[in-house]
């Protein structure tokens, strides 16, 4: 029977002990309460002026590739939900951080002291990752992407452009290339777990060179082979450097709690 869990008791504090199926829910539920809070209040803490300025910001690959570039909206809500929806980019971004820290602090009950120690710096790797990939959808894969699908010179249409289209495109391409370059350490960490093996990780390269065009075909509409490669080779990259990580800390299995104590008495 599980110990009980003491007035003012966190889920974390819980470390060295086997939890029952029900502390493991309320340790998640905790987790993720926190990590609602902090995108929460990252979200509101985004609203002005840094989403204003980010709008702006967003919006000048399109102007540096479409002469009297101007982004239109037709209903009435439609630039505030699109305000919205930059101030939560922003929010992801900044609660990056707490967030990771709350999904290895979920799992810190099966880490040893050693790899505690590893906690921050991986919380700062995984920022820094996201906010890498970001940068490189930015400055990288949007410029090329914008100038084939708007940037086309023709005689017969100008392009006029809702801001909800234009922004849902570039956010969906930031977020998500943000998110891809987290892959190396989520290969590496289910590595460290047991579930895959580099050499199996190695065998399914085929698949993965196939899955990073499909995601690519879905994060951004165009057809030309520039921008899909663009989206799809640095998916094919970090899941080579994923494969090198997950060789440097596969066969150090992470053991529950119990065996651990085992093992070392």
């Amino acid at each position: 029977m599980a110990a009980p869990q003491t007035p003012g008791e966190k889920p974390a504090e819980k470390e060295g002990k086997v939890l029952s199926i029900l502390e493991h829910l309320q340790e998640l539920r905790y987790r993720l309460i926190v990590s609602s809070v902090a995108l929460l209040v990252a979200t509101l803490a985004s609203l002005w002026p840094l989403s204003g300025w980010f709008l702006e910001y967003l919006a000048k690959p399109g102007e540096d590739r479409v002469e009297n570039f101007d982004l239109i909206f037709i209903e009435p809500l439609e630039y505030w939900t699109t305000y919205f929806r930059v101030a939560l980019l922003l929010g992801v971004a900044i609660a990056m951080p707490i967030i990771v820290y709350q999904i290895l602090a979920f799992v810190g009950p099966a880490l040893t002291r050693g790899e505690k120690r590893w906690v921050y710096p991986i919380v700062a790797g995984a920022s820094f990752a996201f906010v890498a990939g970001c940068a490189f959808a930015y400055y990288v894969e949007l410029p090329p992407a914008l100038g084939f699908l708007i940037g086309a010179p023709s005689d017969i249409a100008e392009p006029q452009i809702r801001i909800r289209s234009y922004m849902d495109f570039v956010i969906r391409l930031i977020l998500v290339t943000g998110l891809v370059f987290e892959l190396p350490l989520f290969v590496m960490g289910l590595a460290k777990l047991g579930v895959v093996t580099s050499r199996k990780l190695l065998s399914w390269w085929r698949y993965a060179i196939v899955l990073a065009f499909v995601l690519a075909a879905v994060v951004t509409p165009s057809i030309d082979p520039i921008t899909q490669s663009l989206v799809a080779g640095p998916v094919i990259v970090l899941y080579f450097v994923g494969i090198f990580l997950a060789k440097l800390v596969e066969g150090q299995p992470v053991l529950p709690v119990a065996e651990r104590e085992v093992s070392a008495h």
